[in-house]
């Protein structure tokens, strides 16, 4: 029995070695983005197995480390202001491909510490590629995961075919003593919005419209542009498109009616652009014509207005939301949507092996990886500009480490006393 004692005492001082070794390994990751702190979980050891039939009551034989448990609890996240930085919040983990140690495979990681490389794809600081579904041109996204990448080429210009407006005209106008003309609009109408609109190439140009009453409850509009934009160039303002509104004598929109529909071939550009102007959802048209131009009696004012194009922007950069949406920002202040990060989920994140560099593999513990977007399927959701911080909790470690130690010195000295037990029944023979 007395050998049996300082076995066991041996034991347990292999097993708060390595308890020790595990909290360590917490502390010097305290500052690793991403690091999910672990523990070491003890088991006892016995000398005769119940299990084969043998009579309890017998001691044991000691103490072993049987697993070291990964702890999944949630870091905190840190505010970075660096685009590129994103951080989960919640279950799953970012998916990166590539090399790690001469195996090629998708690895794992809650580490959000990623750049745009030379090739202009998404990568973490190993070089692995971060993986996402695609964005279609119709603004859904692909089904299959790839590379993020971003389009660093210049975003072509989109030439405006579309105008909208919200405004309220004053039903107390009077009707102008002259009918409209369009080098004298100021004086031959009500009232004027102004916005500018783009052709094929991206240059820009003045958009004026003008309201002039021609009757109670009743209005035209006039689209005019300069004519030195046109080509042919033309002196003074250009009359490319107008129409009429009637309102119901509660203000609100009736009717449209196009008489010209706008269409302006500026030089150098595509040679027939037309513009559609929305004045909101008539009464005719099945709507409650009040979402966009109104008539009441209060002084004429625009709320809103807005088009659909732009001039030509270079790459500044990206953004990412709540579901991982990548987004390319451009300079021209355009916003196209180029990627959703792909989000890992696991049966068993215990059960993910330890791949080092912040990385995690899949393993026949952990089951396989189901793919999905942030906050789908109980994921969690990502936040750009933020990095998840590590969760070990250093007060933690050090009451942890003290206890280690003592143990490991109660350890010691059972052997120690062991052996003075063993020197006693030599000394008997002396």
């Amino acid at each position: 029995m007395v050998l049996s004692a300082m076995n066991s005492g041996v034991s347990g001082l292999k097993a708060e070695g390595d308890a020790l070794g595990v909290v360590g390994d917490n502390i010097a990751n305290v500052n690793t983005v991403g690091f999910k702190s672990q523990r070491a979980v003890f088991e006892d050891v016995l000398g005769h197995s119940i299990l084969a039939g043998t009579a309890s009551g017998l001691p044991g034989s000691g103490v072993k480390i049987g697993d070291v448990q990964q702890m999944f609890t949630q870091g905190t996240l840190q505010n970075t202001g660096v685009a590129t930085d994103i951080a989960l919040n919640g279950d799953g983990f970012f998916v990166v491909k590539g090399a790690v140690d001469g195996v090629s495979s998708n690895f794992y990681t809650r580490a959000g510490e990623f750049v745009i490389d030379k090739d202009g794809n998404l990568s973490n600081s190993q070089g692995l590629k971060v993986q996402g579904y695609q964005a279609n041109g119709d603004g859904t996204f692909a089904a299959s995961i790839s590379n993020v990448t971003a389009p660093t080429a210049a975003l072509p210009a989109k030439a405006s075919a579309a105008v909208s407006i919200t405004a309220n005209i004053d039903s107390s106008a009077k009707v102008p003593a002259t009918a409209f003309d369009a080098q004298d609009p100021a004086n031959t109408s009500n009232f004027s919005t102004t916005i500018s609109v783009y052709d094929s190439l991206g240059n820009a140009h003045t958009l004026n419209v003008y309201f002039a009453k021609t009757n109670a409850n009743t209005w035209d509009y006039h689209a005019l542009v300069p004519g030195a934009d046109l080509n042919p160039p033309v002196v003074g303002n250009s009359e490319v498109g107008t129409g009429s509104l009637a309102f119901t004598t509660n203000g609100a929109l009736n009717t449209v009616t196009t008489g010209t529909a706008i269409t302006a071939s500026f030089a150098g550009a595509t040679a027939a652009q037309p513009i559609k102007l929305d004045f909101g959802t008539s009464i005719g048209a099945g709507g409650t014509g009040l979402d966009g131009v109104t008539q009441f009696a209060s002084p004429s004012n625009v709320s809103s207005q807005s088009q659909d194009g732009y001039a030509s922007g270079d790459f500044s950069g990206v953004a990412v939301d709540g579901q991982g949406v990548v987004t390319g920002l451009y300079t021209n202040g355009q916003k196209i949507a180029m990627s959703q990060l792909a989000i890992a989920k696991f049966r068993s994140n215990d059960g993910l092996g330890r791949a080092g560099q912040n990385l995690w593999i899949d393993t026949r513990e952990s089951g396989t990886a189901a793919m999905g977007t942030a906050g789908s399927g109980g994921r969690g959701a990502t936040t750009g500009g933020a990095l998840e911080g590590s969760n070990v909790d250093l007060a933690e470690e050090f009451v942890s480490m003290i206890q280690h130690q003592r143990s490991f010195s109660a350890n010691s000295k059972t052997i120690t006393t062991a052996d003075e037990m063993l020197q006693e029944l030599i000394n008997i023979k002396r």
